[in-house]
């Protein structure tokens, strides 16, 4: 093998797994504001997701409906048909999970504008010529969304193994939403980064977009993480802080700072590929038993059931 060839993103090929859709619910009647009791800083560190998701998933699919004809390989079509699937449920959830914020008084909405405008004005479609703008601006943000993707899996990776929010009582419900969607994230970790390679692939225009996609998730995060503290109802003085992060991560409610500072130069890599990392077997393993997956699970089985029985 050529050094060339050496430097080529590997896949795991036993991590690869077809993708599909589940359709999921919770009830958030019973989950408190602080679902990590007492530690309110953790709790809106993470509650942050259901701020950026919704939006940003919803983008994600959009791009992606635009990308679909010019992908010439059927496994990847079929993967990333599987991948806009999921993302699609994973943004319904979490914006299911702002009424019921808002229901506690702590409404979203003055930061959820902001998030709508980055994702739909500044980095959605724009008026271009048909040809190489056009293309160009539909392979950035295919890899803008390759880098993010990056972290969506690193977390999702990280929740999966978060047994200290269960030993500091977490709300069960919050925990399966967020672990449903951390394993449906492993499992697809590999789509969109497949998809930058098959359309393009390149090794700087990889490394300016994860430059412009890690700078604008810091950016969203701290803001939403301040935003939360300040108009949480219940906090006389609320301030998000560097420190509360590190601590929480040192607790392990949270990634460590070192974690996620290590996660930089893996994407970097040139043989770079995120079947490298997480395992598609636990992830599997947890929708097997997450109480929404089941049954969501359950309720498609009932409908085909009923489908069978009425066709007979």
């Amino acid at each position: 093998m050529s050094n060339t060839a050496s430097l080529r993103p590997q896949p795991v090929a036993s991590e690869h797994i077809p993708l599909k859709p589940r359709n999921v619910a919770f009830d958030w009647a019973d989950t408190p504001l602080h679902w990590i009791p007492g530690d309110p800083a953790t709790t809106h560190t993470i509650n942050v997701l259901h701020l950026i998701l919704p939006a940003g998933e919803r983008w994600f699919v959009h791009v992606y409906k635009q990308a679909l004809p010019h992908i010439r390989d059927p496994r990847l079509r079929e993967d990333v048909i599987g991948f806009i699937g999921q993302e699609a449920m994973h943004s319904q959830a979490h914006d299911d999970v702002l009424p019921h914020l808002k229901a506690q008084g702590l409404d979203p909405a003055p930061y959820t504008a902001q998030v709508d405008w980055l994702f739909e004005k500044l980095l959605g479609d724009r008026t271009l010529p048909p040809g190489r703008a056009r293309k160009w601006w539909l392979l950035e943000r295919v890899a803008i969304i390759a880098a993010v993707e990056h972290y969506t899996a690193f977390l999702g990776d990280w929740v999966l193994n978060a047994g200290e929010l269960d030993a500091r009582g977490a709300d069960p419900t919050m925990l399966d939403l967020l672990r449903w969607h951390g394993a449906e994230e492993v499992e697809h970790r590999s789509v969109a980064f497949d998809l930058f390679v098959h359309l393009d692939g390149g090794y700087r225009r990889r490394v300016r977009t994860w430059a412009t996609a890690f700078a604008a998730l810091v950016f969203l995060w701290q803001r939403g993480v301040r935003f939360f503290m300040e108009n949480d109802p219940t906090l006389l003085d609320g301030k998000a802080s560097f420190r509360e992060f590190v601590r929480a991560g040192r607790q392990g409610v949270l990634p460590t700072a070192g974690d996620m500072a290590r996660s930089i130069p893996q994407y970097l890599s040139r043989t770079y590929h995120p079947s490298q990392h997480g395992s598609t077997t636990q992830a599997v393993a947890y929708l097997a038993g997450s109480p929404a997956a089941t049954a969501a699970e359950a309720r498609m089985e009932a409908r085909t059931e009923a489908r069978t029985k009425g066709g007979s």
